[in-house]
């Protein structure tokens, strides 16, 4: 155990592009005891503190329209055909959008995240979120925005941008050998050209997974090493929420342990990146949420979109409690040698600062 968290270490360190982590080791991180989980997320918080110091990035989200979607995705409150018994509404105004993008910022927010269900935008769809990105800039020009809106069509990344999107979030959820197996309204492949559509159009790429969907430990190694090859600049990691109406209801497959090996692992693989504790922690974590923190350095804050997180205060206490402190927005995110990867106009990093 102590060669191998050794080796993850030492490439953690470096984060070498031509000396990664490798499958056989990513495997071994999720094969752990529990006898050996603080060691692991010790090794962990070695590689996240050399490039992220004790910082937490919070992030919130702003669902701009819910339900209602003709995707089926297995997982998904809002997929075609759900009975979960969630908000359904078409597009908030622009006002209303930034009112609530407001309250996330007063929060601690650094990124807003403007998300809205469905297959992808329509043109129409593409100038209603500027109008959103224009009202919340104009009342918090500092703030990082990020849009999901789903499947993106040619040259609606390229728009995104010039009405001021900076990052530009689509999960791949899970591997492809097994996507099939929790969305058949679309393939594996459409996600992955559409972070690559982010990318070229000069968008900050957000990327992740979704764990406890039934997946194989081999799964989740094999997703996470996809999105290494896309080289996102965040990956979200997400705990699988199921809800009732939907066909992964009654799917519990995680414990704390596991999640916290899981994050481990995404770490490991992602020294140098943004990992991101989403959906699911509450849930899934309980107890161990603040032992998360010291493999992924970025949560969001509150609700998520259509379920209930932990309380915001609960959220600022645990990251202080924990010894961590809130990222402000004059901090940048991204250490130095990542500022190349895509061309991000705010947010973007320009020195590590290995004691922050």
């Amino acid at each position: 155990m102590s060669e191998l968290l050794s080796s993850l270490v030492a490439k953690g360190l470096a984060a070498d592009p031509e000396d990664p982590v490798t499958r056989a080791e990513a495997l071994a991180v999720l094969a752990t005891g529990d006898d050996d989980l603080l060691d692991v997320v010790a090794a962990a918080g070695r590689v996240r503190r050399r490039w992220f110091g004790h910082r937490v990035k919070l992030n919130y989200l702003v669902n701009l329209k819910s339900g209602l979607c003709p995707e089926d995705c297995f997982y998904c409150s809002q997929r075609l055909g759900s009975r979960a018994d969630v908000l359904k509404y078409t597009w908030l105004s622009a006002q209303d959008a930034a009112d609530a993008a407001a309250a996330g910022v007063a929060g601690g927010a650094k990124r807003v995240c403007l998300v809205a269900s469905g297959r992808g935008p329509t043109d129409r769809d593409v100038d209603r979120v500027a109008g959103v990105v224009e009202a919340v800039r104009e009342r918090n020009p500092e703030v990082e925005v990020c849009a999901c809106l789903g499947l993106l069509r040619d040259g609606q990344a390229a728009r995104l941008r010039e009405a001021g999107v900076d990052a530009y979030n689509h999960n791949l959820n899970t591997s492809e050998a097994t996507y099939q197996d929790i969305c058949t309204t679309h393939e594996f492949s459409d996600r992955v050209d559409t972070v690559r559509q982010t990318q070229g159009a000069g968008l900050s790429a957000c990327s992740g997974l979704i764990a406890g969907m039934g997946e194989s430990a081999e799964d989740l190694v094999d997703v996470a090493l996809e999105l290494r090859t896309l080289d996102p600049d965040s990956v979200p990691v997400n705990f699988l929420m199921p809800f009732e109406g939907t066909p992964l209801e009654g799917t519990w497959e995680l414990t704390p342990a596991k999640a916290l090996r899981i994050l481990a692992m995404v770490r490991f693989v992602h020294p140098d990146v943004e990992v991101r504790l989403a959906g699911g922690r509450e849930m899934h974590l309980r107890t161990l949420q603040p032992l998360a923190l010291h493999c992924a350095n970025s949560v969001f804050l509150g609700d998520y979109l259509t379920s209930e997180g932990q309380a915001g205060r609960s959220d600022l206490e645990m990251i202080a409690d924990a010894g961590f402190v809130v990222e402000g927005t004059s901090t940048d995110t991204m250490p130095a040698h990542r500022q190349a990867v895509v061309p991000r106009k705010r947010g973007a990093g320009t020195e590590v600062a290995p004691n922050a």
